[in-house]
């Protein structure tokens, strides 16, 4: 029992590193690329482009602002979110555990952001047409991707294990 549990807590752990690092990278190397080249404008097909957009506030630009006690307001309900999600992780015992480790891995790495930078680098811009969604980076996918899992479960499959 505690060689499996062990074994279970070290690969979610693994698994909230690979995320947290894979983004870090993707984020580094977009920070290189400004530093090396004064900024960044790659038009990589007529879908997506890569520029860098610092984001204050959360998921996607929301609540963006620049006053340091809303800022700090924000950083801290992020971190109470991240320990109710890590609570969340322990108590859950099915497959929901691994959407709830994207959305924490892709936190993590935003959260590290807003400590060290005082904001997030963002540079993913999908377009259709002149329409342009938000910029947002690889941790905004995890978590995006985790929520939508979470949603679709409960949704769709969840409730009928309860009926």
């Amino acid at each position: 029992m505690d060689k499996l549990f062990l074994r279970k807590n070290l690969l979610y752990i693994s698994i909230i590193v690979f995320l947290f690092f894979l983004d870090r990278f993707t984020k580094i190397y977009i920070l290189n690329y400004v530093e090396d080249n004064g900024s960044i404008n790659i038009y990589v097909n007529q879908f997506l482009n890569l520029i860098l957009v610092w984001n204050t506030g959360i998921g996607f630009g929301l609540l963006s602002s620049h006053g340091t006690i809303f800022y700090n307001f924000i950083t801290l309900i992020i971190i109470f979110i991240n320990i109710i999600i890590i609570y969340l992780i322990i108590k859950t015992n099915d497959y929901r555990i691994y959407f709830l480790l994207l959305i924490l891995g892709g936190s993590l790495g935003n959260l590290f952001d807003r400590i060290y930078y005082f904001a997030v680098p963002d540079f993913i811009d999908i377009n259709y047409k002149g329409f342009h969604w938000f910029i947002f980076n690889v941790a905004d996918i995890f978590i995006s991707i985790g929520i939508i899992c979470l949603i679709t479960s409960e949704l769709f499959f969840f409730n009928k294990i309860k009926k």
